[in-house]
Formats: structure tokens, sequence, C-alpha cells
């Protein structure tokens, strides 16, 4: 649809309509208005940023948000800890324990893992 046409036909039936009468005191009105907003905006920015008692509303608010995130967050860890402990000890318990042969030998094989101690009488022989 061509819109030229029909806006050049709405220009011309604007254009016959008669002048709007204006008060001689339109600026001082619209100034006066202007003026009467920007200050209901500035007492509005004021009792945002300047009301005690919307601050501690807001702040007792954030408080508890971020408790009620901490909460989730410790018990979120805590069942994460009981799960890899679960899973730990079912690995453990399918673990088969070893033969009583090897259990005889127990006291060598460990001492075989510690550092060995100077024999004292051996050394004062060989004095």
């Amino acid at each position: 649809m061509d819109r030229e046409p029909i806006q050049d036909e709405l220009r011309e039936w604007l254009s016959r309509l008669p002048d709007a009468p204006v008060a001689s005191n339109f600026t001082a009105r619209v100034m006066q208005a202007i003026d009467l907003e920007e200050s209901a905006a500035g007492r509005e920015r004021r009792f945002f940023f300047g009301s005690w008692r919307l601050f501690l509303q807001r702040a007792a608010a954030a408080v508890i948000a971020v408790s009620i995130a901490g909460l989730a967050l410790q018990h979120y860890r805590a069942d994460a800890q009981r799960s890899e402990l679960a899973r730990n000890i079912a690995l453990v318990a399918d673990t088969p324990m070893p033969s009583v042969e090897v259990l005889t030998n127990f006291d060598a094989i460990r001492r075989m893992g510690q550092p060995a101690q100077p024999d004292d009488e051996l050394l004062a022989l060989l004095k």
C-alpha cells in the first residue's frame, strides 16, 4: 500500500484547520510544569536514597537472601562430601582382603619400608 498519497491528503486537511488559540502565558506555564516535574523527580530520588527505613528494609532483605544462599551452599557441600564418602566406602568394601599368607610376614614387610637404624654394637666392634 502506497502511503505517500495518504500522507499528502492528511497534510492538506491539517493545513486547512484553524490555529488553536493559545494563552498569552503559555510559555510560562510550560516552564512551570517542567520545574514541577523536575522537583518531583528530585524528591523521589531523595526519598529513594535518603529514606533510612527503606534502606534498612532492603539491607535486611539482602542479608536474608545472602544467608539463605549460604545455607543452601553449605548443605550442598555437605551432601557432596557424604556422597564422596559413600563412594569411597563402597570402593573399599568391594576390594578383596589380602590372604592370610600375606599377613604372616606383615611385620617384616613393614620394617622394610622404615629407614635402617645403625647397629651400635657392630660399629663398636669395627673400631
